[in-house]
């Protein structure tokens, strides 16, 4: 069953979603002949995938700016979006062969379908089999991080996590590694004896970022021991 989208639900509906699953946008109008053609074929194949392919529509007359975004200049127009960004698309009637080939390719492989189940799975041994079949898959490593640290095998989360880029989701587990802080601990008298010593222990430095990063940006002490670290330094 299509979803009829506006500028206002856009975010939500499709960008959103198709962090999901992925979404195919079908741009049309009333008065397009074309349009009328192709519209039942796009609605018979997504509604095969039985819910693997989400299919948004949206009236080019009424939402200007879903038109503008993606500078449509003829319509049908048709987008599909995974992550976020656009993958694929085409512009015009086409037959149904041509229109199935075009949400089969969105389809997961095997392959993706059972790292997806290995990852919901969410246990150290469905985390280590993602990483045979994917070795750098982020998901798995951080899981598998996680799962490390809350039993105390901190170095060897660390070696894990080091086998990929460093992000925030990352940098919080590598934190919880590094610190080993109590649960209760508030960090203020930590994070107020480590102040002096800043500007020439790296370690110590470490292990005060350390701790503003477990603290995170929602904590409202963590923008003031932000900047007496700036001051200690500079």
């Amino acid at each position: 069953m299509a979803l009829d989208v506006t500028d206002a639900t856009f975010q939500a509906e499709v960008i959103d979603r198709s962090f999901q699953v992925p979404v195919v946008v079908d741009l049309w109008a009333p008065w397009c002949g074309p349009c009328r053609t192709l519209g039942p074929i796009i609605e018979k194949v997504t509604d095969a995938t039985a819910g693997k392919v989400v299919l948004a529509k949206v009236d080019t007359d009424q939402n200007p700016a879903i038109s503008q975004a993606f500078q449509v200049q003829s319509i049908p127009a048709v987008y599909a979006l995974r992550n976020g960004e656009v993958v694929n698309g085409f512009v015009g009637a086409q037959p149904e062969h041509v229109v199935k080939a075009f949400v089969d390719s969105l389809l997961p492989s095997e392959g993706e379908l059972t790292v997806a189940a290995l990852l919901a799975e969410g246990t150290e041994g469905s985390f280590r089999a993602v990483l045979e079949l994917e070795p750098g898959n982020e998901d798995a490593i951080v899981g598998l991080a996680e799962l490390l640290v809350a039993r105390g095998e901190n170095e060897q989360a660390l070696q894990f996590l080091g086998r990929i880029a460093e992000t925030d989701r990352t940098r919080k587990v590598a934190a919880k590694a590094r610190t080993r802080l109590a649960p209760d601990d508030d960090h203020d008298a930590t994070l107020t004896a480590l102040l002096d010593k800043v500007k020439d222990d790296e370690a110590v430095r470490q292990q005060f970022v350390d701790i503003l990063e477990l603290m995170g940006p929602d904590d409202p002490r963590t923008a003031g021991y932000r900047k007496q670290l700036t001051q200690r330094l500079f």
